[in-house]
Formats: structure tokens, C-alpha cells, sequence
């Protein structure tokens, strides 16, 4: 039986079930293909749907970048107080209780926030500052003045500023504006007519103290300090300095009147309590808008905090120094890297992030040195690593050095002793290496013993980037001992 030309079979065998796609609307069909997996032509009103649905995660990782870099630069560049402050408990209390009689029960005070650069000073006044708002009692009663040292530089601009912060340059006219004793007159004037029972608290805060003692006669500190003992408008001064000889530098009349008190501080938390910095510094916090992302972005800090690279990057920081400005200015750098195509940040983020923010003086100058000063440290690297650090001195340099010109005479020109010995004067300028004892007029340049600055971190590092390093020596920096 021959079948009619027009008959189409269909695209499936004759046993098999019906193909099921047949009895659907072309539309149904075409949605069936989008979810089993197939692409839909090019034209269709599928795919200009799907191509619609594609940036939109693109989008929302933007977003969340966005976020993550205005929260996290906010926080290593304003110096707040997140979390638990580590080792300042007691001065927490101290200061806490100190403002506290102030703006509930307009007690006058002065105190001085003591400490090294980077001790956390700010951080400790913005947090008891903070804790201090939220109590119901003091929400909006207490009036702060901020005045820096390194702005205002005389008496004059430091009136002016705080006429300017409490809102009283139009209460009089001109009369603000007029000289400094004018000033002077209004402000103290303003301050005396207040009592305990009825005035605003008032808090000056002044960073850099130890700059307003330079003012001539010191006579702002004098009239702030004599206010902050008499019982007219509660008056609190909390100063700011580094200096620990802070009270030598003032005035007799002046000390009269200061309380005293004196808040030291002092990074005495160990590593594991840095590292759990590390952590607070870098979390998210809970009410961030994206939960997910903020899951992903912790989950990944707690991993880099137990990996052994970010240890070591970490370590030497904190072995280098204490202060959280250089842990904020390493995370900072670490943070630039994070774009929408590397939403993460990694160890080796990190761990680039600490090349560029303590470059190696040392290695860098190994960088400008002749080849043959490069011979002349890695022949001293070997003799550290044959005789574990015990001294040594340019014959025996020198011998080592032979020793490379003989194996390798086809590729290294034999330098003649006295060039070699001007080599190493060289190195002693640059205080590459140093002697560990005085020269005496007895000994022989060549036999005074001396010992290396660089460790042999260094110098592999140094000689990875080193111009156009002839390839014998870089095998013998990196031979090992047994043919020595």
C-alpha cells in the first residue's frame, strides 16, 4: 500500500507511545523546551526574557559590593567600635561612669585619654559616646564640642569654633565675631550664667592636646578647666594625647585646676584576641540587607582566619606593630580587590595587600646591586646555613665565592680579591651587613667577623625579581649544601 506524498510519520517509532508534544499549543511547546533545557530561538519572546533575567544577578552582586565596600571603609576609616573592645574594660567603665555624672547629674570633670598613636583613643571615646546616647536620660541633653589641635592652632580660631558648634555666632550681632577678649568675655559669660540644675551639659573633647598647651599663656585650657571646677554649667573636658609627659608641659595655674585623671592605654591583647579583631573587623553585620551574601562574605572570613598564609601575613603585622590603624590600612588594601567578578576576598589578596603596605627596605635595595654583590650574599647565605648563623668574615666569603667561580668558570668572570673586597664595603655602607664587633687596629679588614642583615626569605624574594639575573646564580642560591 503506497502512502500519500502529503503524509507526514511521526518523529518517534511506531511502538513507542505518542509523542506528546503533537497535541500541545505551540506556545505550551515552546515553554516545555525552556524547562527541559533547550535554548529557544533566537527571536522569541522566550529569549528576550531570559536575556532580560540575566543581569539581574549581576545587579544584586553590584549592589551588595557596593554595601560591603561603604560599611567596611567606613568602619577602618572612622575608627568605630564595633563588637567587644579587647584589653580597654576597665577604661571603658572609667570613662563610661565619668560622662555618665556629667549629662545625668551635670557633675564637672577633666580627664586625659593617654596612649601611643593608634592605641585606639578615638576608638574608645566614639564607643562610650555611642553607649552613652542610647541611655534614655541623655538622648538630647548633652552638647559636644570637638576641637583638634592640628586645626585650631590658635586661641582665637578655637573660640570661634566652639561659638560656631553651640550655635551662638547670632546671639548678639557682631559681638561674636568681634576680638578675641570679646570672644573670650561671651563665651565664659554664656557658660557662668548656666547652673547644675537647669543647663544643658556641656562636652569638649580636644584631640591633640598636647598642641593646645602651645597656645600662648594656655589660656583656653585655663578658662575650660576653671569652669569644669566651678559649680556653674556642668562643664566635662576629655583631652587626647600621646604624650605621656602631658602634665610637665603645663602651666602651674593650669594644673591647678585640671582633676588628674588620667585614662592610660596600652595594646596589651595577645594574638589570638588579634585575631579575633580581625574577624569583628571584617564581619558583616547582622542587618545586612542581603542575608545570603552576608552568610557567603562571614563564612569566608572564618575561613581565611584559619588559614596558615593569612596566619603568617597577620602574624608579622602584629609582631611588627599593634596598632589597629595598621590592621584597618591592611584590610583596606585587601578590600580594593573585591569587584563583582571577585565578590571574595582570598589569602593572596591579603597577603599582596602586605607587599604594599610594608615594603621591604632591605630587599629593595638588594634590587640595585651588581651581580657580583648578589655573589657576595648568597656565598654569606650559604655560610648561615652551614654554620646556623654563627659569624663570619670576608676570607671566608671569599673562599665560598672561588668555589662558585670554579664550577661555573665558562658563564662568571673571576673578579680579583681587591675588587671583591671593595664589593663588600659596599654592602657594609648599605648596612647589609654588619659587624659584630669593633674594628681594632690589630685585626685584618678581611678577618673581622660579621653578620648578615637579610635572611634568606629575603633574598630568594629579592632574586625573584631581580633585572636580568644571570640563571647560574639563581641555582646556586637555590643549590643545596651538599656540594659545599
Amino acid at each position: 500500500m503506497m502512502l500519500p506524498r502529503c503524509f507526514n510519520p511521526l518523529p518517534h517509532p511506531v511502538s513507542g507511545p505518542p509523542h506528546r508534544d503533537l497535541w500541545r499549543p505551540k506556545s505550551c511547546r515552546l515553554s516545555a523546551g525552556v524547562e527541559a533545557g533547550v535554548a529557544p530561538p533566537p527571536g522569541s519572546v522566550e529569549s528576550a526574557a531570559m536575556s532580560r533575567r540575566k543581569p539581574k544577578t549581576s545587579e544584586t552582586n553590584g549592589e551588595c559590593i557596593s554595601q560591603v565596600q561603604k560599611i567596611l571603609r567606613e568602619r577602618f576609616c572612622r575608627h568605630y567600635a564595633t563588637g567587644k573592645l579587647f584589653g580597654v574594660d576597665q577604661q571603658y567603665r572609667h570613662l563610661l561612669e565619668l560622662l555618665k555624672r556629667t549629662a545625668i547629674y551635670g557633675e564637672s570633670n577633666s580627664a586625659l585619654i593617654v596612649g601611643a598613636r593608634g592605641s585606639g583613643k578615638t576608638a574608645l571615646l566614639n564607643r562610650v559616646l555611642k553607649d552613652l546616647m542610647e541611655m534614655k536620660e541623655v538622648r538630647e541633653d548633652l552638647l559636644k564640642v570637638h576641637l583638634n589641635g592640628l586645626l585650631q592652632t590658635n586661641d582665637k580660631v578655637a573660640l570661634k569654633e566652639i561659638t560656631r558648634q553651640l550655635r551662638l555666632e547670632n546671639v548678639v550681632g557682631d559681638k561674636v565675631f568681634g576680638s578675641f577678649a570679646e570672644n573670650l568675655a561671651f563665651l565664659l559669660e554664656a557658660l557662668k550664667k548656666g547652673d547644675r540644675t537647669s543647663s544643658c551639659p556641656i562636652l569638649f573633647i580636644l584631640d591633640e592636646f598636647d598642641l593646645f598647651v602651645h597656645h600662648k599663656n594656655q589660656t583656653l585650657l585655663y578658662n575650660l578647666f576653671d569652669i569644669s571646677q566651678s559649680a556653674q554649667t556642668p562643664v566635662t573636658v576629655i583631652g587626647l594625647t600621646c604624650r605621656q609627659d602631658i602634665l610637665e608641659l603645663l602651666e602651674k595655674r593650669v594644673k591647678s585646676r585640671f582633676s588628674h585623671q588620667q585614662i592610660y592605654l596600652m595594646n596589651s591583647f595577645d594574638f589570638k584576641q588579634y585575631m579575633k579583631i580581625f574577624k569583628e573587623q571584617l564581619s558583616l553585620p547582622a542587618e545586612f540587607p542581603d542575608e545570603s551574601f552576608a552568610q557567603k562574605w562571614n563564612n569566608n572570613v572564618q575561613r581565611l582566619s584559619g588559614d596558615k598564609t593569612v596566619q603568617n601575613v597577620l602574624q608579622n603585622l602584629f609582631q611588627f606593630t599593634r596598632d589597629l590603624r595598621s590592621l584597618h590600612l591592611l584590610l583596606m588594601l585587601a578590600l580594593s580587590n573585591v569587584t563583582v567578578h571577585h565578590p571574595l576576598i582570598t589569602a593572596a589578596d591579603l597577603q599582596e595587600a602586605s607587599k604594599q603596605y610594608r615594603p621591604d627596605s632591605k630587599a629593595n635595595i638588594v634590587h640595585g646591586l651588581s651581580v657580583l654583590e648578589i655573589c657576595l650574599i648568597i656565598a654569606m647565605k650559604h655560610l648561615n646555613d652551614v654554620y646556623e648563623g654563627e659569624p663570619f668574615n670576608f676570607q671566608m666569603i671569599y673562599n665560598e665565592f672561588q668555589k662558585f667561580i670554579q664550577r661555573k668558570a665558562h658563564c662568571m668572570y673571576n673578579f680579583e680579591k681587591p675588587v671583591v673586597m671593595k664589593a663588600f664595603e659596599h654592602l657594609l655602607q648599605l648596612e647589609l651587613v654588619k659587624p659584630i664587633e669593633r674594628p681594632s687596629i690589630r685585626t685584618q679588614r678581611e678577618y673581622l667577623f660579621m653578620k648578615l642583615v637579610l635572611d634568606s626569605s629575603q633574598i630568594m624574594d629579592a632574586l625573584q625579581v631581580y633585572p636580568n639575573c644571570p640563571t647560574d646564580v639563581k641555582q646556586w642560591a637555590e643549590s643545596s649544601l651538599s656540594w659545599l
